[in-house]
C-alpha cells in the first residue's frame, strides 16, 4: 500500500518525528491529505495519533521531518498562524469552554475566520447541523451532555471557516446513538467539500467513512493506502478489528 497520489493534496506530512523530551513519539510519519477527502489515523493508545495532529496544528513541534501546507512548510509556525490558514481542529476531550454559554464558545471558534461578513451564516449552519446547540445557546457549556458538548467542539471548529479540520476522538465516552449522529455529521460536512483528518478510537467505524487510511504502531507507519485495501487486510482485520 503506497501514500496518496492527487495533484491536490492540501496536507503533507514528511518524515516527521517528535519528541517529548527523551521519549520518541513520531518516527519519521509520512502520509498526505487529498482535497476533499476523510484520512482516518487508527492505532493502539500510544501509537502516536493525537501526537500527529498536535504536531499539525503546531502544539508541538517536529525534531526531524517537515509538514506542509498546499506546499508551505508550516512545522515552525505558531498555532495561530495555523489557524489562520484555516486548519482548525476539535481535539480530544473536547476543550470547550465550560464557563461560558454554547453561543460565546461559538463566537471563540469565529476569531481567525476570514470572512467575518459570514459569521451568521455560519452560526446558522451550525445550529442547523446540531440543532440541539440551538436550543441551549445561552446554557454554559458545562451543563451540556457529553454528546452535546462534542457536538459544540465540531462546530466551534467550524466556525473558523476551515479547510482542513481535524478531529481527535469525536465518539470518545459517547452513547452508540450519539456516535451514529456524530459520524453522520463527519460525512455530511465532508460531502459539502470539507476536508478531514479523522482520529478515532472505533477503527473500524472510521475505516468505513475514510477513503484512505493511515495504520500507526509506535509511531510509525506500518500501513496506509486506500481504506477499502485497509478492510481487506487480515493484518488490520486481525489487530485492529478484533477478528
Amino acid at each position: 500500500m503506497t501514500n496518496i497520489e492527487s495533484e491536490s493534496v492540501v496536507l503533507s506530512v514528511k518524515d516527521a518525528s517528535v519528541h517529548y523530551g527523551m521519549v520518541q513519539a513520531l518516527r519519521g510519519v509520512s502520509f498526505d491529505v487529498p482535497k476533499g477527502k476523510i484520512v482516518t489515523l487508527v492505532g493502539a493508545n500510544g501509537a502516536g495519533k493525537t501526537t500527529m495532529l498536535r504536531a499539525i496544528s503546531g502544539l508541538v513541534k517536529v525534531s526531524r521531518g517537515a509538514i506542509q501546507h498546499h506546499g508551505v512548510a508550516i512545522s515552525s509556525m505558531q498555532p495561530h498562524e495555523i489557524v489562520r490558514r484555516r486548519i482548525c481542529q476539535s481535539p480530544e476531550g473536547r476543550g470547550i469552554f465550560l464557563n461560558l454559554t454554547v453561543e460565546e464558545n461559538l463566537d471563540l471558534g469565529a476569531w481567525a475566520a476570514p470572512d467575518k461578513s459570514a459569521y451568521k451564516v455560519n452560526l446558522e449552519r451550525g445550529f442547523d447541523m446540531f440543532p440541539r446547540l440551538k436550543e441551549r445557546r445561552r446554557q454554559n457549556a458545562g451543563t451540556l451532555s457529553g454528546g452535546e458538548q462534542q457536538m459544540l467542539a465540531i462546530a466551534r471548529a467550524l466556525m473558523g471557516q476551515p479547510e482542513l479540520l481535524l478531529l481527535d476522538e469525536p465518539s470518545l465516552g459517547l452513547a452508540p446513538q450519539i456516535i451514529e449522529k456524530i459520524f453522520e455529521i463527519v460525512q455530511r460536512i465532508n460531502r459539502e467539500g470539507m476536508t478531514i483528518l479523522l482520529v478515532e478510537q472505533n477503527a473500524l467505524q472510521a475505516l468505513q467513512i475514510a477513503h484512505h487510511g493511515v495504520v500507526l504502531e509506535t509511531g510509525s507507519v506500518v500501513l496506509q493506502g486506500p481504506t477499502r485495501e485497509l478492510l481487506a487486510s487480515d493484518e488490520v482485520r486481525k489487530a485492529y478489528l478484533g477478528e
